[in-house]
């Protein structure tokens, strides 16, 4: 039975994915046949994939805390709110990826979103395609002024044509499918308030226009299928608790770091039981 790893963005709401990854890690819990990564989460899943330890932890809190990654300044000047393309050259500088490890792990795919169609694509990530692909599923819309291009079509921020690509794992032959999402459970995306003013600022890509003002109802039907699985399909959701208390742009480090060891707490927790689990079937298959 194929087994994929779904990992959720949300920008800095990401440290509690790379507290789970980090607490798959120190187990050396590798069971996946494919990973798939939205934004933030396909950031977090190059340090699971590269077995790298706290990588993901570093360049949340010591890179993507930086004036250089956020400056409203540049930003009313013209220029990029969030400039990815430079949170991911600088991370490869400060904390090289382990590439041997990493194009030998299981096959690792980034949601990505056509600016023309608005449609989302899933891309394999490999030595040739990873600079543009983590640019580009990175690259929210507006707050990140360039559209990268890849073979020719310019792509934005993968979360904006599917945000939990569930059902893409399930379409790709993943009948276990361990989902981390970004917000804890229970919660629903509401509809934007200001429809009129995400047409405006889109006017150029009435699809993706269109697209920005869907996303809540996508964003919704994938939180369904990940409740209601189709019969054949198991599903694993790892959420943050309650009192998870980082948003989009979380800047502190206190409170980065609580969500951090939350994901941590989760994922120890979630490998726990199914050790536990693992334990008892085989107890009862000899007993």
């Amino acid at each position: 039975m194929q087994h994929a790893l779904v990992v959720e963005g949300g920008a800095m709401r990401g440290i509690f994915a790379s507290g789970v990854l980090d607490a798959f890690m120190a187990e050396s819990y590798y069971p996946f046949n494919f990973v798939i990564g939205v934004s933030a989460g396909a950031s977090n899943l190059v340090g699971y994939q590269s077995r790298q330890p706290r990588r993901s932890y570093r360049v949340i809190t010591e890179l993507a805390t930086s004036d250089e990654f956020l400056s409203a300044r540049r930003f009313v000047r013209g220029g990029h709110l969030i400039d990815v393309k430079w949170l991911w050259e600088e991370s490869k500088k400060r904390f090289p990826v382990n590439e041997q490890a990493l194009y030998a792990a299981s096959p690792f795919y980034v949601s990505i979103t056509d600016v023309e169609s608005a449609e989302a694509h899933y891309h394999r990530i490999s030595p040739t395609t990873i600079d543009p692909l983590i640019e580009a599923t990175c690259a929210l819309p507006f707050a990140y002024k360039a559209t990268p291009r890849i073979d020719g079509k310019r792509y934005t921020d993968g979360a904006v044509g599917d945000s939990i690509p569930v059902r893409q794992a399930y379409q790709m032959g993943a009948r276990h499918i361990t989902v981390i999402l970004s917000h804890p459970e229970g919660y629903e995306k509401a509809q934007t308030r200001y429809p009129w003013l995400m047409k405006q600022l889109f006017r150029q890509y009435p699809g993706l226009a269109k697209a920005v003002l869907q996303r809540a109802e996508s964003y919704n039907q994938a939180l369904e299928f990940i409740a209601k699985p189709p019969a054949d399909c198991r599903v694993d959701v790892l959420a943050p608790p309650l009192e998870f208390d980082v948003s989009r742009l979380t800047m502190d480090l206190d409170k980065l770091n609580q969500g951090y060891q939350m994901g941590l707490q989760v994922g120890g927790v979630y490998l726990s039981r199914k050790t536990a689990s693992q334990h008892a079937s085989q107890m009862s298959l000899t007993g």
